[in-house]
């Protein structure tokens, strides 16, 4: 319980949160440069939805600023934890299936591992200091699932070699992750009792 309490108030430092900040923005800075070559082919109007992970970091960019600002931003902290974690899991999965096919994987592929999984940890963390509702996850499902429908119909996934090799079922997996994700907000920001980020003892 202890190490718990002292997690928490380490979590609501504002230095803590300034720090988390700078590395989401960076690792922002750097997923979009990852997907330049692609955004470079992409038709405009698929444009905001090709860069997904970067786009999920770019989401908890603000709510970090928000925590700053002592403000919440309903609707971002909703894509931010749908889209932090879909996407976290979905690059481990993506690298262990290109390791399990191919029988290896480049040192940036474990580099990927490590800072998706982080992702999605940071999401899940920050979930009790949310202030999403019900309409929030609404919109939020429905813009990560019209995210699927333009990555796997459309065709504008990620360009991952092993996936064009295993389109239907990675893309059918894709959604079902989507669907545990929509799950997971709503358990961890909304069933869960939700803590006040208290900043005023730092």
């Amino acid at each position: 319980m202890n190490n718990l309490i002292k997690l928490n108030f380490l979590m609501t430092r504002k230095e803590t949160i300034a720090l988390l900040l700078i590395i989401n923005v960076l690792g922002t800075i750097y997923g979009y440069y990852w997907y330049g070559y692609q955004l470079e082919e992409t038709p405009a109007i698929f444009l905001i939805f090709v860069p997904d992970s970067p786009t999920a970091s770019l989401f908890f960019c603000f709510v970090l600023v928000g925590f700053l600002l002592k403000k919440n931003w309903p609707l971002i902290e909703a894509l931010a934890i749908i889209t932090l974690v879909k996407y976290g899991i979905w690059a481990v999965v993506m690298n262990l299936l290109t390791l399990f096919v191919t029988g290896e994987l480049h040192w940036t592929g474990y580099m990927l591992m490590i800072s998706h999984l982080a992702m999605a940890i940071e999401g899940i963390m920050y979930a009790p200091y949310y202030r999403f509702k019900w309409i929030h996850i609404v919109i939020a499902a429905v813009w990560t699932l019209h995210n699927d429908v333009i990555d796997y119909l459309f065709l504008m996934y990620p360009h991952y070699t092993i996936i064009g090799n295993y389109l239907p079922e990675i893309g059918y997996f894709t959604f079902w992750l989507s669907i545990a994700c929509i799950g997971i907000a709503y358990y961890c920001g909304i069933r869960n009792p939700r803590k006040q980020l208290n900043q005023s003892k730092n």
